[in-house]
């Protein structure tokens, strides 16, 4: 799903549909949140449904991308 980075640690963009369809997912998800729960009016319930939507997606790339670990570019 996605391809590790060049240089540093993490992953890149995606390689495949369905890593854009998550990524895209993460990204509607994160708007709707924005939309739905004020983070001025409820700034605890926002930072705490973006933290879960985002170690979700985290979760999502560590299962189904390339194992992270630091790249220095010549693998």
């Amino acid at each position: 799903m996605n391809t590790a980075k060049r240089y540093g640690w993490g992953w890149g963009a995606p390689s495949c549909w369905q890593g854009w369809a998550v990524l895209s997912a993460y990204f509607f998800l994160l708007g709707w949140i924005a939309v739905l729960v004020s983070p001025s009016r409820e700034p605890f319930t926002f930072v705490a449904l973006v933290s879960v939507l985002s170690l979700f997606l985290v979760a999502v790339c560590w299962l189904k991308g390339e194992p992270p670990r630091w790249r220095w570019g010549r693998d």
